[in-house]
């Protein structure tokens, strides 16, 4: 953590409370999500991005290289884009073709290398890379909007801001791997470089570099420039499904880390008896700026359309009421008493006004962004015996003990691994094969399984996993509880209610991700980078792109 002094803090909010899914596929993007976590760390270093290669031809295909210096080392994007036909087009990750693929190299390619990059990443997961390849990515065109921009730019006018403001980005990708996917290098190989510290600052550079690649390309192709305020606002499109909801159940350091993290930073903000005049008046911007952004906010699912609206008619409420002004928010105690008021609201409401607290007050919190990654894993002492163990569970562990696990509701879903994709994947227990291949995420049911098997007469815990070893995960999981008490989701993750979407989006408000689009309880879209800065604008607009709206 940067050096400073300790804050005084309020206490933290109950891992009962804030680990649920409802809660957790409640949140909004905060100043201590990577994206905005990275953006003031390029900005700090006056990072500049080139354009050293540029091999596009006029109908847009070709490949290009970006490149940059940040943390004392040189990195470059290679992009290739290509043509493809119309009827390979998809968003699913069964798919073996894209409109682009992308490359984040470590240095800076010759020839050699680009010639290598160009002829493998549009193959993907049919290639194999080097550890030089750091992230891997494909994006599609969001086809619409594409080619109305070119259209447009061709004919000397601006396009429809009408269509920018609902589609929201020129491109989406469908993965961005990282982590040594498919011969790429291991997240060691960078960890410990200035910048890279955190989670997911790597993938978080290549998504910001790839949507710089898409506002060159439309640029190129239309033969014009695109208006600023316009290039400010398409950002990147992402379609993310279930391949991302099993991590934060496999991950439970990082989880607790990144929850800790934005928790401490509330408390921290609650501790505040009395605002600046300053940040009141943050508050009272930021909240008409996140009214226009729900206003700005549409999806096709006509239930979750109707939960923006329940949400947008809730704030706007509030602001009338005048619980946002200035005059108000000045008060001795104002922020203890918006959140009590919003804990009276929906849960929409409360984590949206969480995540507005958050952004007057960088000089406090920021540093807790240096606290989000895991170095070490989990390194807890097991518990040493079944009564401890049994203890810990009936203290920390009573949601794990609540489902009867025999009965189908609590037991109707299974997560398991597709052979074909080597992709998660949920499966109905009742009415599909596969449950015999079951992954090991029914972290509930686990742990009750584990207290019903506890001997009545104390045991060491290395002598009762030699007769139960089916039971060292649950054991494991217990005893990581005492140290990380917001890496386990409290609800059971095998029941009908069970719905992935909700960890989807906390993962992916961490990312810093807005617009969320469901198409299912399973998959999502998403914009990552709308109101970002631009290359050039590190200096003037690294930090104040919470929710964006569009510029009139």
């Amino acid at each position: 953590m940067k050096d400073f002094p300790n804050p005084p803090q309020a206490p933290l909010r109950s891992p009962d409370t804030v680990m649920r899914l409802d809660r957790m596929g409640s949140m909004f993007p905060t100043r201590l999500s990577f994206l905005r976590t990275l953006m003031r760390a390029l900005a700090a270093e006056n990072v500049q991005v080139s354009r050293p290669v540029w091999q596009i031809d006029a109908q847009g295909f070709g490949h290009a290289v970006y490149a940059l210096r940040f943390g004392g080392h040189d990195y470059a994007l290679v992009a290739v884009s290509t043509d493809l036909p119309a009827d390979q087009r998809t968003d699913r990750v069964i798919a073996t073709a894209w409109d682009t693929a992308y490359v984040l190299y470590d240095g800076m390619p010759d020839a050699d290398e680009i010639a290598r990059i160009c002829a493998t990443a549009p193959k993907q997961e049919a290639a194999r890379f080097t550890e030089r390849d750091l992230v891997l990515s494909r994006a599609n065109k969001s086809v619409r909007l594409f080619a109305h921009v070119v259209e447009r730019l061709k004919a000397g006018q601006q396009p429809d801001e009408a269509l920018v403001r609902q589609t929201g980005y020129l491109m989406r990708t469908t993965a961005v791997y990282g982590n040594g996917k498919f011969g790429i290098a291991d997240r060691a190989r960078i960890e410990a470089r200035p910048g890279f510290g955190g989670p997911f600052m790597a993938e978080m550079l290549t998504v910001w570099l790839i949507r710089h690649f898409t506002h060159d390309l439309v640029e190129f192709v239309g033969g014009a420039p695109l208006d600023r305020r316009i290039k400010r606002h398409l950002g990147i499109g992402n379609s993310t499904g279930l391949g991302m909801a099993p991590f934060l159940v496999n991950h439970p350091v990082l989880l607790n880390n990144w929850m800790l993290a934005r928790e401490t930073a509330l408390a921290q903000v609650r501790a505040i008896q009395l605002v600046p005049k300053g940040q009141a008046a943050q508050l009272e911007a930021l909240a008409l700026r996140a009214e226009r952004h729900l206003s700005e906010w549409h999806v096709p699912d006509a239930g979750h359309q109707d939960r923006i609206d329940r949400l947008l008619r809730d704030w706007a409420a509030a602001r009338a009421e005048g619980r946002f002004e200035q005059g108000a928010l000045v008060k001795m105690g104002a922020i203890e008493a918006l959140l009590a008021w919003s804990e009276t609201a929906s849960l929409d409401v409360l984590e949206l006004v969480v995540a507005l607290l958050l952004e007057p007050f960088g000089d406090v919190i920021d540093g807790l962004a240096d606290c989000m990654s895991d170095p070490f894993g989990a390194m807890v002492p097991p518990l040493p015996d079944t009564d401890a163990v049994k203890a810990q569970i009936e203290e920390a562990a009573p949601w794990a003990l609540a489902p009867d696990y025999d009965a189908k509701p609590e037991c109707h879903q299974f997560w398991y691994v597709s052979a074909a994709k080597q992709e998660p994947r949920l499966g109905n227990r009742f009415e599909e094969p596969g449950a015999d291949l079951e992954s090991p995420l029914d972290i509930g049911r686990r742990i009750k399984a584990l207290y019903q098997d506890l001997p009545e007469t104390a045991q060491p815990m290395a002598d009762f996993l030699a007769d139960h070893p089916d039971h060292a995960l649950a054991a494991s999981r217990v005893a990581a509880a005492t140290q990380y008490p917001y890496g386990e989701i409290r609800d059971n993750l095998i029941a009908q209610t069970c719905l992935p979407i909700d960890m989807l989006r906390c993962k992916l408000s961490f990312f810093g991700a807005s617009k969320f689009d469901p198409k299912s309880d399973r998959w999502t879209r998403i914009t990552l980078c709308q109101g970002a800065p631009l290359a050039d604008e590190l200096q003037d607009r690294s930090d104040d792109w919470w929710l964006p709206v569009y510029a009139a």
